[in-house]
């Protein structure tokens, strides 16, 4: 996708260094920033220099090719495969591509493992790309009904980032968006802000901008309102752990949008790849929640009238804060699964389906 009419992708390897766009300094600075250890990699993770679940995933493929660099050792990249996993619990695609990528690697001793490993992180990527062109594909279709039944502009409310800066391109919840686009439907987006890090007004219209779609940020709050007006014809998120029921692990406020949805019968869509599911836990308790620093929620990140960034507290010093990353919203909300393999309904039926 495009940043300033050129088009980047938000990880690459170049001469021996993995390639990132800084995304704590968006939508401010444009910064590609360079890793060149398994560190870098984790800590890129962990304070969300790369943040969206296939992101992270192929960020952490390619942390475990830096790891080779560095020592070509089997118990060192075991040890650095773990840490990866370790860096962030919530997303499955973290799990996923470390454990693709160790079931190529270990025991491989010979000078080929490193040409190996970056094979794979380097499929893992291109995958990712189809996948999410196809998600794009597939929800094209469910936005042109909408469209031919209205004959009139078709607003779409999103939460969170789920864009191509979630992912390697398209995006998983904008792909559909930028397909509709392209093909000329008049589209606009609700973009709610996303507290506490504020990723869907830093992000998703950021790069919505840069594309040329309408799209207006909302506080994170506003949406059940739109709904009651009439203003949202339909609803499409992304997911960082869908579960083979259906149910769906995604940016905290998730749940909350799809109750809003349901109560005003609008259409409430997830977009996810292939490597999202989780074909292993069955409840959705049994999920790893985040809870991320008290500090995203109690302070702001924003330019100040000199043009830098800085970082003000905004809530009172002695208040307690929980700063819980994720919530789930339960299978019977969700309209449909639009993955790489076509729609689906949020079942274990559904996604049976699609997935044999």
């Amino acid at each position: 996708m495009k940043i300033e009419g050129k088009e980047y992708r938000t990880i690459w390897f170049e001469n021996n260094v993995v390639k990132i766009i800084d995304q704590t300094k968006l939508p401010h600075q444009f910064i590609i920033k360079d890793l060149k250890t398994v560190k870098d990699a984790i800590n890129s993770i962990k304070i969300m220099e790369v943040r969206g679940a296939p992101l992270i995933g192929a960020t952490a493929a390619y942390g475990l090719v830096l790891a080779i660099f560095e020592n070509n050792d089997q118990s060192f990249l075991k040890t650095s495969a773990e840490d990866l996993i370790n860096s962030r619990p919530t997303a499955i695609n973290l799990k996923w591509a470390v454990d693709r990528m160790m079931k190529k690697l270990s025991g491989v001793n010979s000078d080929k493992i490193l040409d190996i490993a970056l094979k794979e992180a380097k499929e893992i990527c291109e995958e990712d790309v189809k996948f999410c062109q196809n998600i794009g594909l597939n929800g094209l279709k469910i936005i042109e009904e909408i469209y031919n039944k209205k004959k009139d502009t078709v607003n779409i409310l999103t939460h969170c980032n789920a864009g191509w800066l979630a992912t390697i391109n398209w995006g998983t919840a904008t792909s559909p968006i930028y397909h509709a686009h392209k093909k000329g439907i008049p589209v606009h987006v609700w973009v709610d802000e996303t507290r506490p890090r504020n990723q869907g007004a830093n992000l998703t219209s950021y790069e919505l901008n840069e594309e040329e779609i309408p799209n207006t940020i909302i506080a994170d709050n506003t949406g059940g309102i739109l709904m009651q007006r009439g203003e949202v014809d339909m609803c499409i998120v992304g997911t960082d752990r869908t579960l083979s029921t259906g149910d769906v692990c995604n940016k905290i406020g998730t749940y909350l949008k799809a109750l809003a949805a349901h109560d005003n019968n609008i259409p409430f869509y997830v977009a996810l790849p292939s490597s999202t599911i989780d074909w292993n836990i069955k409840d959705s308790k049994d999920i790893p929640i985040e809870e991320r620093n008290s500090k995203e929620l109690s302070h702001l990140n924003g330019l100040d009238e000199s043009g830098n960034i800085k970082k003000i507290a905004i809530y009172p010093k002695k208040s307690k804060v929980l700063n819980l990353a994720f919530d789930v919203t339960p299978a019977k909300y969700v309209t449909g699964l639009i993955t790489d393999k076509g729609v689906c309904d949020a079942s274990k039926e559904g996604l049976q389906k699609l997935f044999k």
